[in-house]
């Protein structure tokens, strides 16, 4: 029983040593490590500070400036955190952790595309700035101020004082119409006259009416074509150009004057818009005359005798 008790004590006791030796010879690189570390956390603090400057000058969103600090202060520490493991000769330590990285990436990359998607177009609608918190913007069937612009999505207000959130990938892969961009717009306005009506003086008529419009554009004359024969009117379209404010409403106010410009013009030219028309024939093959239709229905009126 001693025997196997100074025996298990032997074992212990020189597994410490061999433990003890190793670590005395590797404290040295212990050391090293540890200061490595130290040395990279002081650096990626200073590469973060650094960043949010540089990435400043391109995006002013502090949540896409705030990513791009962490980004780079976190792959310092990594860098770091390789170097202190290669110090202690853990190269196969090193290896694993890469490999475990890159699977773990290219799983989270699959489970979160549309997520990824949504956050790579926050990021490069940031620096390019398409839009800017402001705007008036249509896009996606929605028309309104861009109030927010997040890392995976965008809030737009509408006009009618609705919030609606739109993922980034939906605005930075489809077409939008941004309003603000342009201080100019053209209003093209249907209008239809009857086929009694003088062409050439409903032109003359409608040009100086709109002429006297309090948006126009100087330098851009009104432009009116004739379109086609309607079904029952000569249809034309007018345009002409105004000036544009999107944060006022010049474009409706613009609109509704020529409307009512026109409108009155024609009343006093004696130029008419005509109705709808439209012909009913009772008379067809196969269907029955009205006069037919009538002359039942009175029957079925008359008193029975």
């Amino acid at each position: 029983m001693d025997f196997g008790i100074n025996d298990a004590a032997n074992i212990v006791s020189t597994k410490l040593k061999s433990w003890l030796e190793a670590l005395t010879s590797m404290l040295p690189n212990i050391v090293v490590a540890v200061l490595v570390l130290i040395a990279f956390y002081f650096l990626s603090r200073l590469m973060k500070a650094g960043s949010r400057k540089l990435v400043s000058r391109f995006s002013d969103q502090a949540a896409i400036i705030g990513l791009f600090s962490t980004i780079i202060a976190l792959v310092t520490i990594a860098i770091g955190l390789v170097v202190a493991l290669n110090v202690l000769q853990l190269t196969k330590a090193v290896t694993s952790l890469l490999a475990g990285a890159g699977i773990i990436g290219l799983a989270l990359g699959f489970a979160f595309q549309d997520i990824s998607a949504n956050f790579i177009s926050g990021v490069i609608m940031a620096f390019r700035k398409p839009i800017v918190v402001g705007d008036i913007i249509e896009t996606n069937g929605y028309n309104g101020f861009v109030e927010k612009i997040e890392l995976r999505s965008t809030v737009i207000r509408t006009f009618q004082g609705l919030h609606v959130i739109i993922p980034n990938k939906d605005i930075f892969q489809n077409p939008f119409t941004n309003y603000t961009r342009t201080h100019t717009r053209r209003i093209d306005l249907e209008v239809g006259v009857s086929y009694g009506d003088d062409l050439d003086k409903v032109t003359q008529v409608v040009e100086k009416a709109v002429a006297s419009n309090s948006h126009l554009v100087d330098g851009q004359p009104v432009k009116l074509v004739y379109e086609e024969f309607g079904s029952s009117s000569i249809n034309f379209r007018v345009m002409f150009w105004i000036e544009y404010d999107p944060k006022k409403p010049m474009y409706l106010e613009a609109k509704s004057e020529a409307i009512k410009a026109i409108k009155k013009a024609f009343d006093a030219n004696d130029i008419m818009i005509p109705f709808p028309i439209r012909t009913l024939d009772f008379g067809i093959k196969g269907g029955e005359k009205l006069s037919e239709q009538i002359e039942t229905k009175q029957m079925k009126l008359l008193p029975k005798n």
